[in-house]
């Protein structure tokens, strides 16, 4: 057996067998370096090599705008800006079928836009709108659906931390990638609100229609005006300051950060026990990231390294597929992970394989890493072990089943794998605005 395919076998082979078996992601990842690192970097120095590894990667000045993107979510949970945004958008959106599902992606959508966290996005909408859907006879599958299909859409639409986190891994552009998503992330939302109501229409029972009070004037508007435009204007902060070259991803994220803060203090929201648990949230998220990222560096070296990188390359190549072939093959490995893997765990076994061969077939790398972002939001709603389905079951009431959750996600997954298709045919759809802004 050639070198390469022992080390491939190893690293590749043992960290999918560790995170199959339930290992937390940094640990199996760090199991596998040492053993990889005695093995292929000479025993004592590749161990040293793993410590001198592990503080560059954390120090890595890209990974700043995470725990920012993070802590703009955290600070409008627990302040509780986030219910007047959707009591603000609830009273614009007249009576349609499936309101209150209506209600919901519009208001993740807002949400995607100040948020860097879908786990905090499908939390919050899950533990504030969800009671209510249910208690005005929504089907638990009407009511969970949307939540869940929105707060994935959260990491296309900028702020995100799983984009920058892709971009440094990757050596993708991080900005243009932020961009990027903002498009197809727009196109899902429509596409949500559109389902809802076609369905709602086939089967009113999934929604009774309630009577709602009428507004009209300042009533109508105020809301809007007082707190919802005003936390949109953060995302044209980041996005506008990062498009427009005058501040890096880092400074944008800064930026959003400070204004989300500035604004929840001009509300007077902001109290010290708030300020701590939007902290203290934070940084569990961040370390959590971050502690995964501490093996990456690594363990891409070490594949390296050890030839399975360019074994599996060679490999790959000699088997004279097309580049379309080459694509789709990806692809479809990205979705199949995401039944079994998280987010984090697919860039860490891919990407380290996938770029190589992505730079020698000379691809668009802007429109490949939102191809990779929708195939990582697909899994976030994958059945059985999506971290979406996850969330909602942690917030949901016990009469929502598991088998609700998973026959709820269905029609949003089928919509989401239409998206990657439609940017499959139609490369432009992800990557002119990158190309227009930047």
């Amino acid at each position: 057996m050639p070198s390469w395919h022992i080390g491939a076998l190893l690293l590749l082979g043992g960290s999918t067998v560790l995170l199959f078996a339930g290992v937390p992601v940094a640990f199996s990842f760090l199991a596998v370096n040492i053993l990889g690192a005695a093995l292929f970097l000479g025993g004592a120095a590749g161990l040293e090599q793993i410590v001198r590894n592990g503080v560059v990667a954390v120090a890595n000045f890209s990974l700043t705008p995470i725990p920012l993107f993070v802590l703009m979510g955290e600070i409008l949970f627990h302040t509780g800006l986030a219910l007047s945004v959707i009591e603000g958008i609830e009273r614009l959106i007249r009576q349609v079928p499936g309101r209150l599902a209506v209600v919901a992606v519009v208001a993740g959508t807002v949400f995607s836009a100040i948020s860097g966290s879908t786990i905090a996005t499908t939390a919050m909408l899950g533990s504030l709108m969800l009671p209510v859907m249910l208690a005005r006879g929504y089907h638990p599958t009407m009511a969970t659906g949307p939540i869940m299909a929105i707060g994935a859409v959260d990491m296309l639409i900028p702020p995100s931390a799983l984009t920058v986190l892709l971009g440094s891994l990757s050596g993708i552009s991080i900005s243009k990638l932020l961009i990027g998503g903002v498009v197809p992330g727009l196109i899902l939302s429509v596409a949500f609100v559109g389902y809802i109501v076609a369905r709602v229409l086939l089967d009113p029972k999934l929604a009774p229609a309630v009577a709602i009070e009428p507004r009209t004037g300042w009533a109508k508007y105020r809301l809007l005006v007082l707190y919802v435009l005003p936390l949109i204007s953060i995302f044209v902060v980041v996005i506008g300051a990062m498009s427009g070259g005058i501040a890096t991803p880092t400074e944008s994220a800064a930026l959003g950060a400070i204004a989300t803060l500035a604004l929840a203090a001009a509300y007077r929201v902001l109290s010290w026990r708030a300020l701590m648990a939007s902290l203290r949230g934070t940084v569990g998220i961040s370390a959590m990231i971050l502690f995964i990222i501490l093996g990456a560096t690594t363990f891409s070296q070490i594949l390296s390294f050890s030839g399975a990188t360019e074994g599996i390359v060679s490999a790959v190549f000699a088997r004279g597929l097309s580049p379309a072939a080459i694509l789709a093959g990806m692809l479809l490995l990205l979705v199949f992970l995401g039944l079994f893997v998280d987010q984090v765990s697919m860039m860490l076994i891919t990407l380290p394989v996938f770029m190589p061969i992505l730079q020698r077939l000379e691809v668009d790398l802007i429109w490949f890493g939102i191809l990779y972002l929708i195939c990582m939001q697909i899994g976030l709603l994958l059945p059985p072990h999506g971290l979406l389905l996850m969330t909602m079951k942690g917030v949901a009431p016990p009469e929502v089943t598991m088998a609700h959750i998973f026959r709820a996600v269905m029609p949003y997954i089928a919509m989401s794998l239409l998206l990657l298709l439609l940017l499959i045919a139609f490369p432009l759809v992800a990557t002119w605005l990158p190309a227009l802004l930047g």
